[in-house]
């Protein structure tokens, strides 16, 4: 196996020199960065479904190396039965981890943000509030594949999609929900405060002030979507204190911290994941699957040569499973299991 810092390949010809009695580490406050990483780097190692007997007998080695690196795996392993299960945060991420080509810049960026889900809280190298763990820590999360409506303390109600996290700031001078991650349907409720308290929704680099509305934003990698399908929201960005813009009802706007880029017509019909389905009217098959995957771990590819075919019905998201099969009824395409965490849609010839 590949390991991506060298200094744990010395710590261990260190721990195996004859004559050094290996110092005992009895907290795992103690443990190094580079030890964690690498112990998790093994992790993501023995999940691949290609790692054979001479893989497991190296781990042994390097298990049997320095007691560190024991009291390293015997955390994970205490961590890893808390969050049980690929639809969990760190499940995720050790599947992303694995279906990551070895060596890449990216598996090593994933390796790393796992190092600090895993660590976090028992070390003091860890710290960055950019990470995943925030999404861990949030008042209110989903799980892929699972959605949730909460009604907060002035009747205002919130529905998650997937994978989604949210904080609750009410105070009383405003009501702020931080969008740690995901996607959310807000509803706003007349405030009963003795004060009228603004409804804030805050997200990267942005803040949302409705104006007795209902609309949906995506918090997405590099923009996010707002829909308005009642009421109005007003945009602001915290890098320019003179910015606004309004956006009316029965828009979608992408924006980032840059300012608004598109501009189209808002769906009704995209807030049906809040009723658990998906609503497609010709839509392209790569669109499509694009936001099934959302719903279910691992990743679902969409072969180009079929990704213009056009999908239309209304799909229960209970189980994508029950949904790959039906395209596989309407659409010249067949469904191919790599593994069930791995699977694309091609042409059926």
């Amino acid at each position: 196996m590949h390991l991506d810092n060298e200094a744990d390949h010395h710590s261990e010809n260190k721990a195996e020199a004859p004559g050094i009695q290996p110092a005992v580490t009895r907290n795992v406050a103690d443990i190094s960065p580079q030890i964690a990483q690498c112990a998790v780097e093994w992790l993501v190692e023995l999940q691949a479904a290609d790692h054979d007997e001479a893989t497991h007998e190296a781990f042994q080695r390097w298990l049997a190396a320095h007691p560190d690196h024991k009291l390293a795996w015997q955390h994970i392993e205490t961590v890893n039965t808390r969050f049980n299960g690929l639809t969990s945060p760190l499940g995720s991420a050790v599947a992303k981890a694995v279906l990551t080509p070895r060596r890449s810049l990216k598996r090593r960026q994933i390796i790393k943000t796992l190092v600090v889900i895993l660590f976090a809280g028992s070390t003091g190298w860890w710290a960055d509030e950019k990470i995943p763990w925030r999404a861990w820590t949030a008042d209110e999360r989903t799980h892929i594949g699972q959605r949730r409506n909460i009604t907060l303390a002035d009747g205002s109600r919130v529905v998650l999609n997937t994978d989604t996290a949210i904080n609750i700031r009410f105070t009383a001078n405003e009501r702020r929900l931080q969008l740690v991650r995901g996607e959310i349907l807000v509803t706003t409720n007349q405030d009963s405060a003795s004060i009228v308290r603004p409804f804030i929704v805050e997200i990267a680099q942005s803040e949302l002030r409705p104006l007795g509305t209902r609309f949906t934003i995506h918090q997405q990698t590099t923009s996010n979507r707002l829909s308005v399908f009642e009421g109005a929201v007003e945009i602001r960005l915290r890098q320019d204190i003179n910015y606004r813009h309004i956006v009316q009802a029965g828009e979608q706007v992408d924006f980032s911290n840059q300012g608004i880029h598109e501009i189209h017509p808002a769906d009704d019909t995209s807030t049906a994941w809040s009723n658990g389905m998906i609503i497609a009217s010709s839509m392209r098959l790569a669109d499509f699957l694009a936001e099934l995957d959302r719903h279910r771990p691992g990743k679902l590819n969409c072969d180009p040569a079929v990704a213009d075919l056009r999908v239309s019905g209304t799909y229960p998201l209970t189980d994508p499973e029950d949904i790959l099969d039906a395209l596989q009824t309407t659409l010249p395409v067949k469904i191919q299991y790599f593994t069930r965490y791995w699977v694309t849609v091609r042409p059926a010839s």
